[in-house]
């Protein structure tokens, strides 16, 4: 943008005056001329920097792994307060399936380095999702530590929870730090993290069972209208009564 653009004095014709009058009006010009000028100009530093974090999931490093397992060493037994939750429902994501989903939530006991446990099952009709979910008590290294196990395909309910399926995504989340997480990839040899996922799983069945999931979320499925399928009928024919 000129100078008789954005000062309001520039381009303007010189008044009949000296010489001298005229250089010291036109070194005027040019100053108001810069001035105007260099405030349009943006500064980098105003510029607001934009950081992206890219998480490892299939690969991470050493010291992310021990992290890991001590975070999931971390979790305590099932020692839960009186306060609890149990909630359904469905939501809808853009581009996707309606889903139904269960939740179960437990206080932990005040003793206890976390706050709750939650357990999710979220359905669609292409997938299944298991969440297993602790909060930290205090927000000062691991803030939260979530477990996920996901079933493809359409399967009753029932007979997926009746199954203990292993966990296959690790993830903490980290106070005041970049996220860290394992999570299982068909094109990587992840042999030397399956002790991970072992003790992933150990813990989500451990909850299973303390969160009583097997019986409460067909029941709240139910409520849902999401039936579990017709069991086949006995063979033969029945013993007649005596």
């Amino acid at each position: 943008m000129s100078a008789a653009l954005v000062c309001p004095h520039a381009g303007r014709d010189f008044p009949t005056r000296s010489n001298g009058a005229k250089l010291r009006y036109l070194l005027l010009i040019l100053l108001i001329a810069i001035i105007c000028v260099g405030q349009e100009q943006p500064k980098d530093k105003d510029q607001p920097q934009v950081k992206v974090n890219y998480l490892n999931v299939c690969t991470p490093s050493a010291d992310e792994q021990q992290e890991i397992r001590k975070a999931l060493t971390s979790i305590p037994g099932a020692k839960f307060a009186t306060d609890f939750e149990v909630s359904r429902g469905q939501t809808s994501i853009p581009d996707a399936p309606l889903a139904s989903y269960v939740r179960i939530r437990h206080d932990f006991a005040p003793t206890v380095p976390f706050v709750a446990a939650q357990y999710s099952l979220s359905i669609d009709p292409k997938s299944m999702v298991e969440d297993l979910v602790f909060r930290s008590r205090e927000a000062k290294d691991v803030i939260q530590i979530q477990l996920e196990d996901t079933v493809t395909g359409a399967q009753d309910p029932k007979s997926v929870l009746a199954t203990d399926t292993p966990v296959n995504r690790i993830k903490l989340e980290r106070f005041g730090k970049s996220s860290v997480a394992l999570a299982r990839c068909e094109s990587v040899d992840q042999s030397a993290y399956n002790p991970l996922f072992q003790l992933a799983s150990e813990v989500m069945t451990r909850y299973r069972v303390a969160l009583a999931v097997k019986r409460l979320v067909p029941r709240e499925l139910i409520a849902l209208g999401i039936k579990p399928a017709t069991e086949p009928a006995e063979k033969g024919p029945k013993s007649a009564k005596p």
